[in-house]
């Protein structure tokens, strides 16, 4: 499940927070990259809380090889989770054995036995100076802890999707958070080696 980018898997994904934090337009990067980049097919459905700014928001994103017929996540493969309602809400639909990657200030993975890859996305982007590239580093560890799409791919898309002048910023955010992702990884990896060597 884990790491490179692997050739052919359908991956339905959902990207979940509030409004304001940049949801929509980070499932919107990502359906770019893998159509634009990695040359699949991607679809995206977006949902808004009655209240927009504040209220929970996810995007639902299919990545597939084959021509997607029906756009709407039943059990994502990946649930990214930005805030405790959108936790709460969707934690139940995740497929067994998926990916869980939450923003660890944000969210308490209150009963859930399962693993997950937690990254501190929102201090990380508020330690840049920008708390509204909190979305952005997610991606990137995103990106790197479940290879859904390629490194490359997303990175251009982030520089093509988002307002002129900060893609420099962005692609730092990205980079910073692709980098934890591997570090997470390589750590994992590390403590599986040792318990193997037991």
């Amino acid at each position: 499940m884990m790491g490179k980018h692997k050739e052919g898997a359908r991956q339905e994904i959902i990207f979940t927070g509030f409004g304001g934090q940049g949801i929509v337009l980070a499932g919107r990067i990502l359906g770019a990259a893998a159509v634009i980049g990695d040359h699949r097919e991607s679809t995206l459905v977006q949902a808004y809380g009655p209240e927009a700014r504040g209220g929970a928001c996810s995007a639902q994103v299919i990545i597939d090889d084959r021509t997607i017929h029906y756009p709407y996540v039943r059990r994502p493969d990946v649930l990214v989770c930005m805030s405790q309602g959108g936790f709460d809400k969707f934690i139940d639909r995740m497929k067994e054995g998926g990916a869980l990657l939450i923003d660890q200030d944000l969210v308490q993975p209150r009963g859930f036995a399962g693993d997950f890859f937690p990254i501190p996305s929102t201090r990380m982007a508020e330690e840049l100076g920008r708390k509204m590239m909190a979305n952005i580093i997610m991606l990137g560890f995103f990106t790197a802890i479940t290879g859904a799409v390629s490194v490359d791919a997303t990175r251009d898309a982030v520089t093509g999707s988002v307002p002129k002048g900060t893609e420099k910023m962005n692609t730092i955010a990205f980079n910073k958070g692709c980098d934890y992702g591997l570090a997470v990884l390589k750590g994992r990896e590390k403590k599986a080696k040792g318990k193997a060597g037991a």
